[in-house]
């Protein structure tokens, strides 16, 4: 009998293994998330709601809906808040959770211009979002597919060699665009670059991947994707304003994501496997 056993278990193991050999498997990240009981917004009096002495992931929370950082927010008069802060910050920020579409892309990030918010997706999981203020409307963003390149835990820019620059990470070598932590006053309002909270900035500077060069002149290995895309009307109120009316006014589907991401997806599934053959 023990003979038995043992033949079935080695035939298992080798079963197993040939398995692993002739597919490649995905292993989706487990991520629990805690949904608020419900999504609704509404203005408060900023003095009066700062002094109830909010929890750091609650200020955290309407830091990122009100797209600004917290010296801005305390100078403004009223403030968006949600009805229920009980939730993780993912819940009150348009894009989804989950996009089956990019299950086969191991990291991208995204940068909506309509909705002043980023995403990072490992496998079609979302694993990190925030706020961001991207270009004012004299120095716009660029949009469309960007690779990371070179970053700086420390810089100064090539606009203003007063401004000091943290966990930068540039995306348009020649043009001189990437994300980094600066001053986010709640609306589009950089020459062109992608302002970001400081941890968000530094989540970001940690978790994407530097471009690999083979000299000088030339790239071997592009580093992580990058999509910019929608468009900011300048001439109308700040979009997130509509959310007391409307809660979902701003989200963006699976689908659209998926819409906005396929004109790339060959490009971005190239340099993912260059890089994967590089670590070969």
């Amino acid at each position: 009998m023990q003979k038995i056993i043992l033949i079935l278990a080695l035939a298992l193991l080798f079963v197993s293994c040939k398995k692993e050999k002739d597919e490649v498997i995905t292993v989706k990240k487990t991520i629990i998330r805690k949904a608020p009981k419900n999504i609704s917004f509404h203005f408060e009096d900023t003095k009066q709601w700062l002094s109830e002495n909010p929890i750091n992931k609650q200020l955290q929370i309407v830091l990122a809906v009100n797209r600004m950082d917290k010296s801005h927010l305390t100078k403004k008069d009223s403030i968006l808040i949600p009805g229920d802060l009980s939730g993780d910050i993912e819940f009150y920020l348009p894009f989804p959770l989950e996009v089956p579409y990019l299950i086969p892309v191991k990291k991208i990030v995204f940068f909506s211009y309509p909705t002043q918010t980023f995403a990072a997706y490992e496998n079609g999981e979302l694993i990190h979002t925030g706020p961001t203020n991207m270009g004012r409307k004299l120095a716009q963003t660029p949009t469309g597919l960007f690779f990371t390149n070179w970053k700086a835990e420390r810089t100064t820019s090539t606009f203003n060699d007063e401004w000091d620059l943290r966990w930068n990470f540039n995306i348009a070598n020649k043009a001189g665009v990437g994300w980094h932590q600066y001053d986010l006053p709640g609306y589009p309002a950089s020459h062109s670059c992608l302002r970001l909270l400081e941890k968000d900035a530094k989540y970001l500077y940690k978790w994407a991947d530097q471009w690999i060069l083979k000299d000088d002149q030339n790239i071997l290995v592009k580093g992580t994707p990058v999509i910019v895309f929608g468009k900011y009307d300048f001439d109308a109120p700040k979009p997130w304003l509509q959310l007391t009316e409307n809660p979902k006014a701003l989200d963006i589907s699976p689908s659209e994501i998926e819409k906005i991401t396929s004109p790339y997806l060959d490009d971005i599934l190239t340099e993912q496997e260059k890089r994967e053959n590089r670590k070969q």
